[in-house]
């Protein structure tokens, strides 16, 4: 609604040493090119999935990022923003 620019699925390359995956993993969302958007279905959130988040936006250079759990009754109750320090 507000035409930002939304890419799905976004490859980010790991490189550790001289080895380089391309496809080291997936980002759900980036809007705008800017904000990462990490994209749950669970019961409840876990710390587990936070550190998916936060390792995802520390990878690619992101300060601020969203996760979204779709299983609660009202979405707005299921998101979460995560800031990194510089």
């Amino acid at each position: 609604m507000r035409d930002l620019e939304v890419q799905r699925q976004v490859a980010a390359p790991v490189i550790y040493r001289d080895v380089r995956l391309d496809t080291g993993f997936r980002l759900d969302l980036v809007v705008a090119g800017r904000v990462p958007v990490e994209i749950k279905a669970v019961e409840r959130l876990l710390p587990v999935h936070d550190a998916q988040l936060r390792t995802y936006m520390k990878r690619s250079g992101f300060r601020l990022g969203f996760l979204i759990n779709y299983i609660v009754p009202l979405v707005k109750d299921g998101i979460k923003r995560t800031i990194l320090s510089r």
